[in-house]
């Protein structure tokens, strides 16, 4: 059964997948630009995107600025296919984020890690930028959908369903993670259903993309059938030439096993899974000095309390300079065996995809 296309407003992705975004630096023009030539959908992550910027901490907002805009238009130039960027609500630079993404008419804005309540204010008249939330909940899609309905007339594009089994932090309290009630195959059909009444209303599609935990071509028909449009991938994407990471962080992912693969409570203050090594193994015996934050970039961050600087160690892992630092990834982050080109890879995934989706004879009949 070839695989369907996935539709989000006017964009037409020939391969529903989406690349998700990955910070800090992980998931950038390579990566991203990479994945819309193959016709899945590529994503830019905005996080502490001006890192390489010589300004970074003396000019925080503006570094950042001028980084994402670089990185935008270097993806344009490598492809023709569709491109994000992921902005995190937690972002004290969201605003900028969000206008520079507008401004530079990226196609689709993914936002999560809070409630985007206020994002369509950022679109201008002619804007054509699409708008899709990520979200852990039906409700927390109702709610996006009634606010932005009664402040801006507007309906999401779309909607990212992550699960708890997601790389980096995931929206749900440390007793949920491993909770079967908030499994994605959960979440995905509750979503669906408390978007009926808007579908309906308005006339318009809101496409549902499912997240967290997904790894192979078999799980996306499994979602799919659920009734899911597509699927959003990260960690599998982490082990491509392509990725924007060191080899080292790329590594780690290849050399974990599936004890390895962690729940963790970041600076944050949320939980997330993380690949255990020595940096996080210290942080548990408290052998981490408190420090200085120097770049101010999440406004939910306890750094007054934290031992560590989430930023700073998500820059050193991309840099592959994992004795200070670590790597989020998702749960299934132990299957990864090799790394492989962007086309290999979503090559693999159709060809499981289609092997796993052969109607059955009782399905023809």
């Amino acid at each position: 059964m070839k695989i369907p296309q996935l539709k989000i407003g006017d964009l037409v992705a020939s391969v529903p997948v989406i690349q998700g975004g990955m910070g800090v630096g992980v998931s950038l023009s390579g990566l991203a630009s990479a994945v819309a030539n193959e016709g899945g959908i590529g994503v830019i992550s905005s996080a502490v995107i001006g890192m390489a910027e010589s300004d970074l901490y003396s000019n925080y907002l503006d570094a950042n600025i001028r980084a994402l805009r670089k990185e935008i238009r270097k993806a344009r130039e490598k492809t023709e296919g569709i491109l994000g960027v992921n902005i995190m609500v937690a972002l004290t630079n969201f605003a900028d984020m969000v206008k520079t993404s507008v401004a530079e008419g990226i196609d689709i804005i993914f936002s999560g890690a809070g409630l985007p309540l206020d994002l369509p204010a950022y679109l201008k008249k002619m804007s054509e930028t699409k708008l899709v939330p990520i979200v852990s909940s039906a409700r927390a899609a109702k709610i996006i959908c009634q606010k932005w309905l009664s402040k801006f007339d507007y309906l999401p594009d779309a909607f990212v369903v992550e699960g708890p089994m997601a790389g980096g932090h995931v929206g749900f309290k440390q007793g949920q993670i491993d909770d079967p009630g908030f499994a994605l195959e959960n979440l995905v059909p509750q979503v669906i259903e408390v978007l009926k009444p808007f579908i309906e209303k308005y006339k318009r599609n809101i496409p549902v993309i499912a997240a967290g935990g997904i790894f192979s071509g078999e799980d996306i028909c499994k979602f799919l059938k659920m009734g899911a449009a597509g699927a959003q991938m990260g960690t599998r994407f982490v082990a491509t030439h392509e990725c924007d990471a060191d080899e080292g962080f790329k590594q780690a992912f290849i050399d974990a096993k599936e004890e390895d693969v962690v729940h963790i409570i970041s600076p944050v203050g949320l939980p997330g899974n993380a690949i255990r090594n020595r940096f996080l193994e210290e942080v548990g015996r408290g052998e981490r000095k408190p420090f200085k934050c120097i770049y101010h970039c999440l406004s939910t961050c306890k750094c007054k309390e934290s031992p560590y600087c989430i930023a700073l160690a998500l820059i050193n892992a991309k840099r592959g300079k994992l004795k200070h630092g670590f790597a989020f990834a998702g749960k299934n982050a132990y299957k990864v065996e090799k790394i492989v080109s962007v086309k290999e890879l979503m090559g693999t995934l159709l060809e499981e995809y289609e092997r796993s989706c052969k109607p059955t004879q009782k399905e023809f009949i």
